[in-house]
C-alpha cells in the first residue's frame, strides 16, 4: 500500500500534482486544511473545538492535527497521499509513529524542486486568477522564508531515512507528473 508525502514550497505545484496522483493510484488525499474544514462542516466534537480555536484567531495545535491524521489513517484502505503534512520534523516523527501504529510505512517523500523566482511568479499569477489576498509579493516572500526555516528541514529528516526523492517541479505539468510516477513505481 502506497503512503506518500508530497512536499514542496508554497507554489511548487503540490495541489496540481496531488490531484493527478490521487486519480492515478486511487489514493486518499489527506490535506490538513481539508481535514480541518471537514471536521467543522460535519460539526463533530473535534470540529467544534477547531472552529472555536480558529474563530479566536489562533492556530490549530499539532495535537489536533495529529488527531485528525490518525483518524484519516485508521479510516483509509487505499493508501494515502499526505499534502501539507508534515510541516516540521516533530510532525514527521509523529507521522512515522502513526503509520507504524496502523501497520504501515511511508513509501517515500516526494519533494517538488522549483526555483524561488518561479515560486514567486506562480503565486503572483495565482493571486490574479484566484483573488487570494495572501498572494502578494511581501507575503509570498515571508511564506517562503517560513518554509525554508521550519519546513525544509523535513526533507533532511527523510533524506536520512532514505525516503526523500527530489523531482524537478519546473516545466510541463505532465512531464513533472511522469517524473513523480516513475519515482513511485521504483518504490512500489
Amino acid at each position: 500500500m502506497l503512503n506518500i508525502v508530497l512536499f514542496g514550497a508554497p507554489g511548487a505545484g503540490k495541489g496540481t500534482q496531488s490531484d493527478l496522483l490521487v486519480a492515478k493510484y486511487g489514493l486518499t488525499h489527506v490535506s490538513t486544511g481539508d481535514l480541518l474544514r471537514k471536521e467543522i462542516a460535519d460539526q463533530t466534537e473535534l470540529g467544534k473545538r477547531i472552529k472555536s480555536i480558529m474563530d479566536s484567531g489562533s492556530l490549530v495545535s499539532d495535537d489536533i492535527v495529529v488527531e485528525m491524521i490518525d483518524k484519516a489513517i485508521a479510516n483509509d484502505h487505499a493508501g494515502i497521499l499526505f499534502d501539507g503534512f508534515p510541516r516540521n520534523v516533530a510532525q514527521a516523527e509523529t507521522l512515522e509513529k502513526l503509520l507504524e501504529k496502523h501497520g504501515r510505512k511511508l513509501t517515500c517523500m516526494i519533494s517538488l524542486d522549483v526555483p524561488r523566482e518561479e515560486l514567486i511568479r506562480r503565486m503572483l499569477e495565482r493571486a490574479k486568477v484566484s483573488g487570494r489576498s495572501d498572494d502578494n509579493e511581501e507575503t509570498i516572500k515571508n511564506r517562503l522564508k517560513e518554509y525554508e526555516a521550519k519546513t525544509l528541514p523535513v526533507a533532511a529528516y527523510y533524506e536520512g531515512k532514505g525516503l526523500h526523492v527530489k523531482v524537478n517541479g519546473f516545466g510541463d505539468i505532465n512531464d513533472i507528473s511522469a517524473s513523480i510516477i516513475a519515482e513511485i513505481e521504483k518504490r512500489k
